[in-house]
């Protein structure tokens, strides 16, 4: 009896394609710019002027508002540009290797923002900008494995080589991941334990951890946004011969 292929839903086909996915994604713009904003702006004014100061730590501790959500989705985005390099390497998916690169940026960005808030905010707890404590120093390998990922795509002169080669580190990076997240519990470090755990409940109290909250989804609904955003220049640059960017531009045009 002949095997037969699994049926995709028609969406998962339509969003694999450039074209499918630059029209699908067209109006969800307008809807995760406003959620951003909204999310940010409420989070940072309720953090940062409401939220009562730490007992120990005083109004530095307001930091957390941006260390905490960008050190999330630093992690996170790692994980979304090794399955879409995954994705590249399996499959073959003409798109998964352009939001591998679109990722690899935005994610060096936000792991290069936790690494500045965390000395910042280091300076006044630890009397120190940096230490090369468990969790620092595997945050900061996480950013080379990010300008690894950056620079390969760029080393290429043909861009489904780069794309292989960009996975492929992108794929054995993957191991720092759960370093980064165990570091404080596997050695002795400075760095505090993991606000929030699923496992267990947060060690803030309700007023300082709901505008995390709330910054958290803006910090998660911004990284959507820009990374779609990535992801449409990207496809108009590949894409730019084709017939559907040229009656784009026509369009925009008149």
């Amino acid at each position: 009896m002949a095997r037969t292929r699994p049926i995709m839903p028609a969406w998962f086909h339509r969003l694999g394609s450039p074209k499918g996915f630059y029209s699908m994604t067209t109006p969800w713009l307008p809807w995760l710019a406003a959620a951003s904003l909204v999310l940010l702006i409420g989070g940072a004014v309720w953090g940062l002027g409401f939220a009562p100061a730490d007992a120990k730590q005083g109004n530095s501790f307001r930091i957390i508002y941006i260390h905490v959500p960008s050190a999330f989705l630093a992690l996170a985005g790692y994980y979304v540009m090794a399955v879409a390099g995954a994705i590249g390497l399996i499959w073959r998916m003409k798109l998964s290797f352009v939001a591998m690169k679109a990722a690899a940026p935005l994610g060096a960005a936000l792991t290069l923002i936790s690494l500045v808030t965390g000395a910042l905010w280091g300076k006044p707890t630890w009397g120190t900008y940096w230490v090369w404590d468990a969790r620092i120093t595997s945050m900061l390998v996480l950013f080379f494995l990010y300008l690894g990922v950056i620079a390969l795509h760029y080393a290429y002169t043909n861009g489904e080589a780069a794309g292989k080669a960009a996975a492929v580190l992108a794929l054995v990076g993957t191991a720092n991941i759960p370093i980064i997240y165990k570091s404080v519990d596997w050695w002795y470090t400075l760095h505090q334990p993991a606000t929030i755990k699923l496992t267990e409940a947060p060690s803030m109290h309700p007023s300082m951890f709901q505008p995390l909250l709330v910054m958290i989804a803006g910090f998660y609904c911004l990284y959507a946004l820009v990374l779609i955003l990535n992801i449409r220049a990207e496809i108009l640059h590949r894409e730019r011969g084709s017939h559907w960017v040229v009656e784009l531009a026509r369009s925009r045009r008149s």
